[in-house]
């Protein structure tokens, strides 16, 4: 794809002289030499200083050089996106996430995805952190999202990001322009998630180390139903990570506040798969988008 010119120039710009060139392309020196001057005419300016042992790029040959190496670089990442889109033609992605990522944030990440690759179809499990720890590593999915206290063995781990446990609220609520404590938390409707989730044990640890007793009024392990519960109650409170309601925190009339305390800060996302298990293109192009959206929306929240 590239003209005569501009590969002879490119030939002596590597080897740094006509003869050395010629012996690499297998063309006659005086060839060489005439299609670099004609690449200097067409320029309009020497691209070389020459020299009785060889031949330097000078300023305007090393500016020349610079571009026409991006313009190869970019062709090479066209083909190779090209290619990937044939890759990834009529293939099914399967998923495990638990369910704090199931009410917003994966089905905003694969209806997102599958408008730049609608040939990609998903399938999605969710479950506990301990299901979707077991359907990762008996490798019934391709990947797993889910919120972890700590480094996780066996897996690897392509992304990592805070995920703090914030209150959740309507923006009438009281306290959704207030600063908050935890024990002001007692006097309104606690929603909450149930003792197996990480947010939940996060927030008992808490309460437990600034000797505050809050009993729920509703506890549930699904992020949808305490939604629900506090749509239909305007005092009351739930908890989550600002990546639960990611892609539909704006038109739900939210308010997430932080309430400054470490021990809600320990939890990570984090993006995981088989540890050697070999990827489709599909799947790569999937985790790349995946992990540079986390990436773009982490730290949301207040």
């Amino acid at each position: 794809m590239l003209s005569p010119e501009v590969r002879y120039f490119l030939a002596v710009a590597s080897t740094g002289s006509l003869s050395a060139a010629s012996q690499q392309l297998f063309v006659a020196v005086s060839a060489i030499s005439r299609q670099i001057q004609r690449l200097e005419a067409d320029i309009g300016a020497p691209l070389f200083e020459r020299h009785a042992r060889g031949m330097i790029l000078n300023d305007a040959g090393r500016i020349f050089e610079g571009h026409v190496r991006r313009s190869l670089l970019g062709m090479e990442q066209a083909k190779a996106e090209i290619k990937g889109l044939k890759a990834v033609r009529r293939t099914a992605l399967r998923v495990a996430c638990t369910d704090g990522m199931a009410f917003s944030l994966l089905p905003g990440l694969c209806s997102r995805f599958r408008q730049l690759n609608p040939a990609v179809s998903f399938n999605l499990t969710v479950g506990s952190v301990e299901e979707v720890a077991d359907i990762l590593r008996q490798g019934e999915c391709d990947v797993a999202f889910q919120f972890s206290l700590h480094p996780e063995r066996g897996v690897e781990v392509l992304g990592s990001w805070p995920a703090p446990v914030l209150m959740v609220m309507r923006k009438d609520h009281p306290l959704a322009e207030k600063s908050i404590r935890l024990q002001d938390l007692s006097a309104w409707p606690m929603a909450l998630p149930d003792r197996a989730t990480t947010v939940r044990q996060l927030f008992d640890l808490s309460c437990q180390m600034n000797g505050t007793f809050i009993e729920p009024v509703l506890t549930c392990n699904n992020f949808s139903t305490l939604y629900a519960f506090l749509q239909q109650n305007p005092l009351a409170i739930t908890l989550c990570s600002p990546f639960t309601v990611l892609f539909q925190y704006a038109g739900l009339d939210l308010a997430l506040r932080s309430l400054g305390i470490d021990q809600l800060t320990q939890r990570t996302l984090q993006v995981q798969t088989v540890t050697g298990r070999q990827r489709s293109a599909a799947l790569n192009l999937f985790l790349a988008y995946a992990c540079e959206e986390l990436g773009k929306h982490s730290g949301n929240g207040r």
